[in-house]
């Protein structure tokens, strides 16, 4: 039985009007190579469960905002709401308190840190890491990673030094995306100095793409792919635009699940050895349910926050499961920075 076939046989997926050459497409290119094991990534951003997958403690692995809700960016595509959910940390005495509080009663693994930009895409976490090395001193297992923004190597090193062990950047191929949806005054070639300046540390980077971010079409992310591919990476995670942040005036098309799945394929080909990720930000509902099937076919090694009949998918075409409660990002290292759960 085919691919197409076993889907229909998928209750949660069984009506998704899938494109079925793309579907028979990723079967032939698995009879080439190989299909990953598929991890599932259920961090503790938000809620989460689904008939097939449990979520686990509220904090075990969260993220954290220098800037509670304020981005002087404020791009097109996110409107700072993406900056919403995570818990404000707006001085470091604050982390601190709030980290060690963690650790103490919730099990904490690890955290995101993160935060608005300024008017050059950066990130003000210096006077930040006197509190993120003294809490790595005294608890040296937390796994830490942080949006980087664009930086030069002083502060690449700054991260390194104060023990932050994932570096989390996006990466943009398209000078017209970065001045029309960033608002930014910056080169492409600023994106991939960041690549550069990461890659002189120790740190795992993990360099993120946005599927569809010139407002729903795809624009620079072949590019994007190649600056990737250029540096050692220990993962790479797609994320999908999410168009209902946009501003009325400027608003995203839907990019079609399909069109996001070309670029999963083209990934795996660029950078076969490399761990791809679909990360937390897609579209909901029914566009969710057929980029994640795709995603599950296209051989991506990780899903974040996955749709219901994506356990059944992975496991009818042959992939063996597992789910982690930590951040996709911190998949290079083979262990997520938590231990498996049996599925």
């Amino acid at each position: 039985m085919g691919w197409f076939d076993v889907i229909r046989d998928i209750e949660a997926l069984d009506e998704l009007p899938l494109d079925r050459s793309l579907v028979e497409a990723f079967e032939a290119e698995a009879r080439v190579r190989p299909l990953p094991p598929l991890r599932l990534f259920t961090p503790t951003f938000r809620a989460y469960a689904t008939d097939e997958l449990k979520g686990c403690g509220r904090n075990s692995f969260p993220a954290f905002s220098i800037t509670g809700g304020a981005c002087a960016l404020n791009c097109d595509h996110c409107q700072a709401k993406i900056l919403d959910p995570m818990i404000p940390a707006t001085r470091p005495e604050e982390l601190d308190r709030k980290v060690r509080d963690l650790v103490l009663l919730q099990n904490l693994k690890g955290f995101l840190l993160s935060g608005g930009s300024n008017r050059r895409n950066e990130v003000p976490y210096d006077r930040f890491y006197p509190t993120i090395a003294a809490l790595k001193r005294d608890f040296p297992y937390l796994r830490i990673a942080v949006h980087t923004a664009l930086l030069d190597e002083r502060r690449a090193r700054r991260m390194e030094e104060a023990g932050i062990d994932i570096a989390m950047t996006d990466v943009i191929g398209s000078q017209e995306t970065i001045r029309d949806v960033y608002h930014l005054d910056r080169p492409v070639a600023d994106f991939e100095r960041t690549l550069a300046a990461l890659s002189a540390t120790t740190m795992e980077i993990v360099p993120h793409i946005v599927i569809g971010l010139h407002y729903g079409r795809l624009l620079g992310e072949e590019r994007a792919l190649e600056l990737v591919a250029r540096y050692p990476v220990s993962a790479l995670v797609l994320v999908i635009v999410m168009p209902f942040y946009a501003p009325p005036d400027r608003p995203f098309a839907l990019i079609p699940p399909e069109a996001a799945a070309k670029v999963f394929l083209a990934a795996k080909r660029r950078i076969p050895d490399l761990p791809v990720q679909l990360g937390c930000a897609r579209p909901a509902g029914s566009h969710k349910l057929a980029t994640d099937a795709y995603a599950v076919m296209a051989g991506l090694n990780g899903i974040a926050y996955p749709a219901e009949g994506v356990v059944a998918l992975a496991r009818a075409i042959g992939r063996p499961v597992a789910q982690e409660h930590a951040c996709c990002s911190l998949a290079g290292d083979g262990v997520a920075g938590a231990a498996p759960c049996a599925l």
